[in-house]
């Protein structure tokens, strides 16, 4: 992006941000929590944490809805206080790289995250080479989201390493499912660019191609990051976010409720009351 596409970026953040902040509350500051819109795991694990530091710590959580480059800009430059959306070490790596002397990472909130390629569980293909004789299959394509996000830097990156015949299509996180359901309903072979966590595990039977050249990288973890003025600002959420963490497959009712219809909030707040005793330990000391 160039300089003056950035300066309006960050501009716009700041106002956006300026504008629609609530007053503060019994003497504590409303906090700015950036998210990805499009990213239902963002979504989901930003709405969970804002509504346990609303009703547990009891600050007030503004979530600003931001491109991914553009939420780690915020955080380093203050306007945003944290995001609970920092995928490590590959995905975000150009950004961590940019900014980690101006932000601080107080740990993981989901571990053995993953991006790679997608398709139907019963294809035969497993790994990625084997896409190289099956293009008329696939339509030569593979479907993916939003151009600039990592796993699509990561795909033109495997197109070239394993010499595919293929084009990659961007569109958006939803634009993607929604064709992923047709094909799979239609019984037709696809190819999509995705991630774990993510709803659509739950409801169809997927499996990510193997990758032998680890152009997608392992294992991920998506972290908590902070401006370090919070641990002043708000010591007791910072504490909270350091305990926050998924156990594999809490996250995922809570994406699949969203995509079902919920509103974020609403599915926040139900997982929150049927885990009490989750929350009070992400809590434990904090208050």
């Amino acid at each position: 992006m160039k300089l003056l596409g950035k300066l309006l970026w960050a501009g716009a953040l700041s106002a956006m941000v300026a504008l629609s902040a609530p007053a503060f509350a019994d003497g504590k500051p409303t906090l700015k929590i950036g998210y990805v819109e499009g990213w239902d795991d963002s979504v989901a694990t930003s709405n969970v944490a804002a509504r346990v530091i609303e009703q547990k710590l009891g600050y007030q959580v503004q979530l600003v809805p931001v491109a991914a480059g553009i939420m780690w800009q915020g955080v380093a430059r203050g306007d945003l206080d944290a995001t609970l959306s920092a995928w490590l070490p590959v995905t975000h790596a150009a950004y961590y790289d940019q900014f980690k002397s101006k932000v601080e990472d107080v740990g993981a909130n989901f571990q053995d995250a993953k991006i790679g390629l997608i398709v139907p569980a019963d294809l035969p293909e497993n790994s990625i080479p084997e896409l190289a004789g099956h293009q008329a299959d696939f339509g030569g394509r593979i479907v993916g989201i939003d151009a600039g996000a990592g796993v699509m830097k990561k795909t033109d990156e495997a197109i070239k390493a394993y010499n595919l015949n293929y084009q990659l299509m961007p569109s958006s996180g939803s634009a993607m499912t929604s064709e992923l359901a047709r094909e799979i309903h239609a019984n037709k072979p696809i190819i999509v660019t995705g991630w774990a966590p993510h709803w659509m595990f739950a409801k169809w039977k997927l499996k990510f191609l193997d990758d032998p050249k680890k152009v997608f990288g392992g294992a991920e973890h998506v972290d908590s990051v902070i401006n370090p003025d919070l641990n002043k600002k708000a010591p007791a959420v910072v504490a909270f976010l350091k305990k926050f963490q998924w156990k594999p497959g809490e996250i995922d009712s809570v994406m699949l409720a969203v995509e079902n219809g919920a509103k974020p909030e609403a599915a926040a707040d139900k997982w929150i009351a049927d885990h009490p005793d989750r929350v009070n330990a992400w809590v434990a000391g904090a208050q």
